[in-house]
């Protein structure tokens, strides 16, 4: 049986690191995932997007 989740790499709009690694239930989240979690390298609240 196919899984229905879906790893996604999360990525800091501002600088561009890959901070986080979490997954998404790939049927009741089709689009691309946006949290504002920490960014490390900024030292500061940031919006993270989803990338592959």
């Amino acid at each position: 049986m196919a899984s229905k989740r879906d790893q996604a790499i999360l990525k800091c709009t501002e600088c561009g690191e890959h901070n986080y690694y979490t997954t998404r239930n790939k049927k009741t989240h089709p689009n691309k995932m946006e949290i504002k979690k920490f960014c490390s390298r900024c030292g500061k609240m940031t919006v993270h997007k989803e990338g592959k």
